[in-house]
């Protein structure tokens, strides 16, 4: 049986972890299945904004340790080529994508989350570290987005604490953008979507690299680097009708282009 579940709902993508009896547990197979469901609706043009989420009472609790033996002798070599394919991919994508997180979200599940654009949370929903539990560190990637999103000393504190972090907390905290209540989650990470989807894509998905890229960047660098995109995106579609529909006071009509 597929462990991922892809569909397409108008111009919006939707990717979902479909391993309920594990809290859709990441193992090397369901990260190859993720990847390439990624992959396909990012690739279709007809898509322009997606929304991931998980199955059943859970979002992502973690990696299945048991499944490890799958990543081969170099555990290393074996996540960076089975399980940074992911994270690369939503990075990279060329659309938006939304996280609807309905349950927990633990280890490498809220580091998955924490991969996405933006996150909407059920209000059961929680968010934890979980890594020092068990005598590790904290992986993919979340040494890095965590504290970028809520500075070192909270980052710090979900790491080495274990406290799960309610929805509520985890939207003071900047984490999450809303919270919603559990049987509206859906509904309104696709209303979200929807409306990233009516947006001009191709400078939606240049906004997010260049804010990726100012993180590390310099101010002068960045200001010159935001200066280099923009140009670019004077060519698209999109900003010839975003400036033309301004100037005619009118509601724009993007195309992704």
């Amino acid at each position: 049986m597929a462990l991922v579940q892809q569909a397409r709902e108008g111009a919006v993508g939707l990717v979902t972890l479909d391993d309920p009896a594990t809290l859709n547990a990441m193992t090397p197979s369901l990260m190859d299945e993720l990847a390439a469901a990624i992959t396909s609706l990012a690739g279709d043009q007809a898509v322009r904004a997606l929304v991931l989420t998980g199955a059943g009472r859970g979002f992502c609790s973690g990696q299945n340790l048991k499944a490890q033996e799958e990543l081969g002798p170099d555990v290393v070599a074996g996540v960076m080529g089975r399980y940074f394919p992911v994270f690369q991919a939503l990075r990279d994508c060329r659309v938006p994508v939304v996280a609807a997180v309905n349950g927990v979200a633990a280890g490498g599940g809220f580091s998955l989350a924490l991969a996405c654009d933006a996150i909407l949370a059920a209000q059961s929903a929680s968010f934890i570290q979980v890594f020092s539990r068990i005598g590790l560190v904290p992986d993919l990637g979340s040494t890095w987005t965590l504290p970028h999103l809520v500075g070192r000393q909270r980052a710090l504190s979900l790491m080495l604490s274990n406290q799960p972090l309610p929805a509520a907390v985890a939207k003071e905290w900047g984490i999450v953008l809303d919270v919603v209540a559990d049987d509206r989650l859906m509904a309104e990470a696709m209303g979200l979507a929807r409306r990233l989807a009516d947006g001009p894509t191709m400078a939606l998905a240049a906004t997010r690299r260049l804010v990726d890229e100012g993180m590390d960047a310099s101010f002068e660098g960045q200001f010159r680097r935001e200066l280099e995109v923009q140009q670019q995106m004077f060519q698209t579609a999109d900003a010839k009708e975003g400036i033309a529909a301004f100037v005619e006071r009118r509601k724009a009509r993007f195309t992704g282009r």
